[in-house]
C-alpha cells in the first residue's frame, strides 16, 4: 500500500479502489496538487511522458471555472452547484466567489469519488462557511437522487436560480448501473435531467475535449491518451463540438458561445491568475460554454 505526500492521510481510507488509478486524484496531480497516490502518480507520469502540455490544458481548464464564477457572479447569480468537482487544489468555487463577493455566495460540492469528498469537506471546515458551503458524496448518474442531497444541506435554495458546474467530467464515460436496462454512456441523458430539474434563470457551464479542430500534432496523442485511461483507469469519450453544444439543450449560450477555454471571457480573469499561453487557442483542447435557462 502507497504511502501519500505529506499533508493528506499517510494511507488510503477504507472503501477506496487502490487498484487503478483515480481521474479525480490523476487530475489533482496535473494541477499541482498533493492528493493522490503512488498509483495516481505513476499513471499520470506515464501520461505526461506522452503528452506534456496535459498539465497546461488541466490548468486551462481550472482558470476557466475561475471565470464562469467571477462572470455569473457579476450577473447576480450567487448559488452555485459544482459536480464532479473534484479535489480542492487551485482554489475551489467558494475561494474565487469569497474573493469577489465576500459573504454573498453559496456553493455545494459534488463528487462520487470519496477521497475527493472528504478533502474537499476538510477545506471548507478549514476556510469555509458551513451556512454556505458543503461537499456532498452523490452520483452525476442520478440526478433526482443527487438534487434531493443537494436540497438537504439546505445551503442552496432549489427554486431560485443556481448555476450548474459541469467542468471536465463529462468526458469520463457514465457507464449506467448494470441493472439500469440503460448501455453506453448515460452522461447526456443526466445532463437533460439536471437540465429540466434547474429553476428558470439558472445556468449550465461546461467545458469538454474534444478531437476536432484540434492542431495535427495533437490528433496521435490524443489516441493514445484515451487508451491509456480506457485501459488502466476510467474510460473517456472525445465528443464533437456540435455533440458538446448539445449537451445545452435549450439553454442559450451565453456570447461568446461554445469556443476552446482560452477564449471564454478573458476579461475575467483574477488578478493572481496563472497565465497559460498557447501557440493557438485550439491547444488547450477542451471547448467550454455557459448557457442560460430561459
Amino acid at each position: 500500500m502507497a504511502v501519500a505526500d505529506e499533508g493528506i492521510e499517510a494511507y488510503p481510507p477504507p472503501g477506496i479502489d487502490m487498484d487503478r488509478p483515480s481521474v479525480a486524484r490523476v487530475y489533482d496531480y496535473y494541477l499541482g496538487g498533493d492528493a493522490s497516490w503512488d498509483i495516481d502518480r505513476r499513471f499520470g507520469d506515464r501520461v505526461l511522458s506522452e503528452f506534456p502540455m496535459l498539465r497546461r490544458i488541466a490548468k486551462a481548464n481550472r482558470v476557466f471555472l475561475h471565470r464562469v464564477v467571477r462572470h455569473l457572479l457579476r450577473a447576480g447569480i450567487t448559488q452555485f452547484l459544482d459536480i464532479g468537482a473534484g479535489l480542492p487544489t487551485m482554489q475551489h468555487a467558494h475561494q474565487v466567489a469569497d474573493d469577489l463577493a465576500p459573504g454573498q455566495a453559496s456553493v455545494v460540492y459534488v463528487d462520487y469519488e470519496p477521497v475527493a469528498v472528504s478533502h474537499s469537506q476538510l477545506l471548507l471546515a478549514e476556510n469555509g462557511d458551513p451556512s454556505r458551503h458543503a461537499a456532498i458524496h452523490a452520483d452525476l448518474r442520478a440526478p433526482d437522487r443527487l438534487w434531493r442531497q443537494v436540497g438537504e444541506t439546505e445551503i442552496l435554495d432549489l427554486d431560485k436560480p443556481v448555476a450548474i458546474l459541469l467542468i471536465a467530467v463529462l468526458h469520463v464515460q457514465q457507464p449506467a448501473s448494470p441493472d439500469s436496462g440503460d448501455i453506453g454512456d448515460v452522461g447526456p441523458a443526466a445532463v437533460a435531467r439536471y437540465r429540466e430539474l434547474a429553476p428558470h434563470g439558472s445556468y449550465l457551464a461546461i467545458s469538454h475535449i474534444t478531437d476536432d479542430g484540434i492542431p495535427p500534432y495533437y490528433e496521435e496523442p490524443l489516441v493514445k491518451l484515451k487508451e491509456m485511461y480506457d485501459g488502466a483507469s476510467s474510460p473517456v469519450v472525445w465528443r464533437k463540438p456540435g455533440e458538446i453544444e448539445s449537451l445545452f439543450g435549450d439553454f442559450d449560450l451565453i456570447p461568446p458561445g461554445l469556443t476552446w477555454t482560452a477564449q471564454w471571457h478573458p476579461e475575467d480573469a483574477g488578478p493572481a491568475e496563472p497565465e497559460i499561453a498557447f501557440a493557438s487557442p485550439n491547444e488547450s483542447l477542451i471547448l467550454a460554454g455557459v448557457g442560460r435557462k430561459p
